[in-house]
């Protein structure tokens, strides 16, 4: 059955502050330089529904919180949550996070990343979209500042210790520490809501954290751009789908495990 789409925003919103697009971002793009408040800035990559971005950024009001999100109706639905708090420290991007990461983020300008769920492309054929590759984790590791955190969160464990050993071949990252699932206060109280539906189906989570290093040498900026667009880049680093938009795992009988 197919997937309904997301929900528009109210019409009546402002989007305009919220909302960006790739296009339209300069380049290099510093998001510091993004909000009316300076702060540390965290970057969650692929935001679906925009749960861990409105929660982040209403509960830390001291932190800066940007999206990037390439299915434009869940970007403009995240955006429109945002816009309804009022938050001026949370932003959307529409647009390819491999390419934005990796093309234009400068060197040491975030102080968190976040990878919630991505899409496992199940299919063998498929793998080379998965983002938590080497190339993808390596650039991650350049725009992060020493001792911050790259948070990755799946529910597929094979996926997850194909990012770790990936993140260990970069030499960016010390070793992953686990980060503990905590007892949700209410129905929303998870990170996302792929983590609510997963949980709630009693279905295990992977969870890292892991710390950028002081003394290891990040790789450069990929200055070659592709088309400003927010279409899928064609370079080493995949797209990144809304979690929302994540395919479910094929039958057993085709899985050949």
């Amino acid at each position: 059955m197919p997937r309904r789409p997301p929900r528009r925003p109210d019409p009546g919103l402002d989007l305009s502050f919220h909302l960006l697009a790739q296009e339209e971002l300069p380049e290099p793009f510093d998001p510091r330089t993004a909000f009316p408040e300076l702060g540390p800035v965290e970057l969650e990559v692929g935001s679906g529904k925009g749960l861990f971005l409105t929660s982040a950024a209403a509960a830390a009001a001291g932190r800066n919180f940007l999206g990037i999100e390439i299915a434009h109706g869940y970007a403009r639905l995240t955006a429109g949550k945002l816009a309804a708090a009022a938050a001026r420290n949370a932003r959307m991007i529409r647009g390819d996070a491999g390419f934005i990461v990796g093309s234009l983020l400068p060197d040491a300008c975030l102080a968190g990343m976040h990878v919630y769920f991505p899409d496992p492309w199940w299919k063998a054929r498929h793998r080379k979209r998965r983002v938590l590759s080497e190339g993808f984790l390596a650039q991650a590791g350049r725009v992060l500042t020493t001792g911050s955190l790259l948070h990755i969160w799946t529910d597929v464990e094979e996926y997850f210790e194909e990012a770790l050993a990936a993140a260990a071949r970069t030499g960016l990252f010390a070793a992953p520490s686990e980060e503990a699932a905590s007892e949700p206060r209410h129905d929303l109280d998870y990170r996302t809501h792929f983590e609510r539906r997963t949980r709630l189906a009693g279905l295990p989570v992977w969870r890292a954290a892991l710390e950028r290093l002081t003394n290891a040498a990040p790789p450069r900026r990929v200055t070659a751009s592709p088309a400003r667009t927010s279409e899928p880049s064609a370079g080493p680093t995949p797209t990144v789908p809304a979690q929302s938009d994540r395919a479910a795992p094929p039958p057993v009988s085709d899985s050949g495990q």
